[in-house]
């Protein structure tokens, strides 16, 4: 089968690669039929690492995808060949003690797709997943809202920990792939206003027509002050959504005492420093955030039943052929890319 392989930095091919094979009753044959690309897997090609997950060349990459059931095992009930699913890119030991006590996105065995000593990715022709990881759409989702359900899980999860309030006032920092979708969920909960912040004019521009209170660029305005303008007592939550450590600081201002800070994004450093002085005289919550957990399928329900819309979140498609083009483009934030999909 095909598959686009990481070489060495900012370096891919397509490649010819074993047909994964069905080596469990409970293993579930993917047809995989398209790929959104996530800044994580935009990490692993430009710098060949996430934190202490380094890269061992060649690797394949890609963990968000939508897929059609080419075969299962012989213990399979919950998806049949044929079937569209949404695929969870992770796979839990169920055994150890943070699954035992309901916390499998920390599982000590996690694997998950796409991820350096831990499986390899999805941009490939087929993959072998567990069942339990395959959730039917039923017909009720595109393809390209079916690879968004990833990204929504995490949103939607953060939200759900952000514990929001009735007509809570929040902003998210950040409006890339992951930023939207938070915006979308935390619509979602009736809140009263949100304030979006982003460099990118493009993004700007989507982030108002999808609805936010008021989006400033950092770069060309004091947004501190801005939103402190609008919302002089503070906000009650701030989504950090970018991984920068500007955007962490820009939190600690313009949450209210008793605030909660959300930080949702994956920073390309090790380290990020709090205010903590501030922190603790505003007595600030610090929420952080490992992937979801239990929010695949409650994004797939969202999307169905029209609650959120995530449609808007996608400019630009490509085949398989063009994967590179589609990840400088990503990596460069070019042409006011959100969400760039590879059709297999």
């Amino acid at each position: 089968m095909k598959a686009v392989v990481l070489t060495g930095l900012r370096q891919m091919e397509i490649r010819d690669v074993p047909e994964p094979k069905i080596e469990k009753d409970t293993d579930v044959l993917l047809k995989i039929e398209m790929v959104g690309v996530c800044g994580s897997d935009v990490h692993y090609y430009e710098t060949g690492r996430i934190g202490a997950q380094i890269v061992e060349y060649p690797f394949i990459v890609g963990h968000e995808c939508a897929a059609t059931v080419a075969a299962v095992g012989k213990s399979v009930t919950g998806v049949k060949a044929g079937d569209a699913v949404v695929v969870d890119p992770a796979i839990y030991c169920h055994n150890c003690f943070q699954c035992k006590i309901g916390r499998e996105n920390t599982c000590y065995n996690l694997r998950f797709l796409g991820t350096p000593g831990q499986g390899g990715g999805c941009l490939c022709e087929y993959i072998v997943m567990s069942q339990e990881c395959c959730y039917p759409t039923k017909g009720a989702l595109t393809f390209e809202q079916a690879v968004l359900c990833e990204p929504l899980s995490i949103a939607a999860y953060s939200v759900e920990r952000a514990k929001v309030p009735k007509n809570a006032n929040v902003a998210i920092l950040g409006a890339g792939p992951i930023g939207l979708c938070t915006f979308v969920s935390a619509k979602a909960k009736n809140i009263n206003t949100c304030y979006i912040t982003e460099k990118i004019s493009e993004r700007i521009d989507i982030a108002k027509k999808a609805g936010a209170t008021w989006v400033g660029n950092p770069d060309k305005q004091d947004i501190v002050g801005e939103i402190l303008k609008q919302q002089p007592d503070g906000l009650d939550i701030a989504f950090e959504c970018a991984g920068q450590q500007e955007t962490v600081d820009q939190c600690m201002e313009i949450l209210r005492p008793g605030g909660t800070l959300v930080l949702t994004g994956i920073p390309r450093f090790d380290r990020i420093s709090l205010a903590i002085d501030k922190m603790r005289r505003k007595e600030i919550t610090i929420v952080n955030i490992r992937r979801q957990n239990e929010f695949t399928q409650n994004s797939v329900d969202m999307i169905a039943a029209g609650q959120v819309d995530v449609d808007f979140m996608v400019t630009h498609h490509f085949p398989l052929e063009e994967t590179q083009k589609a990840f400088d483009l990503v990596a460069g934030y070019q042409d006011g890319v959100v969400k760039a999909m590879i059709t297999m």
